[in-house]
Formats: structure tokens, C-alpha cells, sequence
């Protein structure tokens, strides 16, 4: 099965201290690109962090936010510096011995004094634990929404290749036809030409006019082309196929070029414009896929 490059998830989780949640986002991209937005606090699993997700995408353009909520009893613990607080009020009445009777400094006023109250520190080791085993758990519900939109993408790449090869299946058997229409045209202008012409020279003319719009090797190039997208949407998502189908897709697109540029009739050319319709659908896909 093979996988989009577009999916969302959203995993959160409680802990006695609070809760972390974990948003991920992926679109197309040529490459593996990760965006991580983290708390100022856990700045230092950020190289863990994108490790993990490397491990588990291969391409796209990944947004990945976390966020850290504490529970509001652990956000009101402070601690006091008291021994700060004291030489603090210590120092005031120094100074206003030295310069005259100053009001002492209050307990509001020693609390605003740099230092005297501190956030107590918060152990973020489980706080790390637990954003990491989120983000696996996120990780997983990211890669099962892109699976599932890439069923839909290799049902209709499937769609697409039968397509193909049925319009393919019709210019192979509207060869002959096509063949001898083009004797009996050029005969025509030989008649119109009031010309007889020598057999052998004739059909020496026939073979090279038949040369030119000879698309034998086009059609079985185009054949392989849909058995190995077959092949590749057959295979799973083992490996990230998307360049691979990228590049068919061009193939697909040159020896379509080619029929057109041979076609003679009125029959090859409809072929050859819908067969470019279908390969511009199957390349609108596989732009998506990773």
C-alpha cells in the first residue's frame, strides 16, 4: 500500500503534573522537511525529537507542535529566598541610618527584589517520557491517515492505468486499418495525378510513409510503463515510491508526445490527446504520493 504525504493527527495525554498534546501536519514536499515548535523548557529534545520523526517518514513537509499544560497547583509552588530577603531589609536600615529616617521596605517590596522569589524547577524528565511516547503514538495515528488517503490515490492510479492500457488496446488493434488507409490514400493521389507508378517504387514509398507513423515500440513501451506502476502500487509501502512514479510519469508523457507527433488519422489522434489526459490525472496524483 502505498502512502499520501498529506495527513493530520492530534494525540494528548494527562499526567499527575499536567498534560502534554502533539499536533502533526504533513503536505507534499520533495524531501523530508520537519518543523518542530516546542516550549522553551524542552528545547533540548529537539535532535531527538526530529530523529524520531526521520525515523518513521520518508518524505514531505512535517509541522510538528507540542504543547505543555501544567496543572495550576504545580504552577503556584514558589520558592522564597529568605536569607536574600533579610539582607535586603538588613541593607535598607544601613542606608537610611547613613542618610536620614527612610520608610522600610515592605514585604511587596522585598518579594518584586531580583531573587527573592523563585520558580521552583520543575523535573522535566517525565514531562520528556511522556512527550516522546505522544509523539510515537502521534507519529502512528499521521502515518494511518496517510495510508488511507493513499488507497484512495492507488485506486485511482489503478483507475487510470486500465485506462491506458485500454486505449492502448484499441490503437493496437486499429493498426491495420489505419495501415491500409494509408495505401489507399496514397493511391488516391497517385490516381488524382493521373500517374501510374511502378510497383516496386510504390510500395518503397508505402514502407517509408508506413515507418513514419509506426508505433509498435511506442505502445510497448507504454505497455511497461502501466506494469511497472502496477508493480509499484502491488508492492507496498516498503519504500518511498513517489520519485520512482514521478519519473514514469514523465516517460508516460514522452511516448505520448511521440504517438501524437505519428498519428495520421483522426482515431490515433483522439487516442493520443486522451491518453495525455489521463497521464496529466495520474501525475496529479503521484505528486502527493511518498
Amino acid at each position: 500500500m502505498i502512502r499520501s504525504m498529506t495527513g493530520f493527527s492530534r494525540i494528548e495525554r494527562d499526567a499527575p503534573w499536567g498534560s502534554v498534546a502533539w499536533e502533526l501536519r504533513s503536505v507534499n514536499h520533495r524531501y523530508l522537511e520537519i518543523g518542530l515548535r516546542l516550549p522553551e523548557d524542552l528545547r533540548v529534545l529537539e535532535t531527538r525529537l526530529r530523529r524520531q520523526v526521520a525515523a518513521r517518514l520518508k518524505r514531505g513537509k512535517v509541522d510538528c507542535g507540542l504543547r505543555v499544560r501544567w496543572e495550576a497547583a504545580s504552577d503556584r509552588e514558589l520558592s522564597l529566598d529568605l536569607e536574600l530577603a533579610a539582607g535586603v531589609a538588613e541593607a535598607a536600615q544601613k542606608i537610611s541610618a547613613r542618610v536620614g529616617e527612610l520608610p522600610p521596605p515592605g514585604a511587596i517590596d522585598l518579594l518584586r527584589w531580583p531573587g527573592v522569589v523563585r520558580e521552583r524547577e520543575r523535573d522535566l524528565e517525565p514531562v520528556a517520557e511522556l512527550a516522546e511516547s505522544t509523539l510515537a503514538t502521534a507519529l502512528d495515528e499521521l502515518d494511518a491517515a496517510r495510508r488511507r488517503e493513499g488507497e484512495h490515490m492507488a485506486a485511482a492510479l489503478q483507475e487510470r492505468c486500465d485506462g491506458v492500457a485500454a486505449l492502448l488496446d484499441e490503437l493496437r488493434a486499429d493498426l491495420p486499418e489505419i495501415r491500409a488507409g494509408l495505401r489507399a490514400r496514397l493511391l488516391d493521389r497517385l490516381a488524382a495525378l493521373d500517374v501510374e507508378a511502378e510497383p516496386q517504387r510504390l510500395e518503397q514509398e508505402l514502407a517509408i510513409q508506413l515507418g513514419k507513423m509506426d508505433v509498435d515500440e511506442e505502445i510497448d513501451r507504454l505497455d511497461s510503463h502501466v506494469a511497472e506502476v502496477r508493480r509499484i502500487l502491488a508492492a507496498g509501502a516498503a519504500e518511498a515510491n513517489g520519485r520512482r512514479l514521478d519519473f514514469l510519469m514523465q516517460e508516460f508523457n514522452r511516448e505520448a508526445n511521440t504517438l501524437g507527433s505519428k498519428s495520421v488519422d483522426s482515431s490515433s489522434t483522439r487516442i493520443a490527446v486522451e491518453l495525455k489526459v489521463l497521464i496529466e490525472q495520474m501525475r496529479e496524483q503521484v505528486q502527493n504520493i511518498e
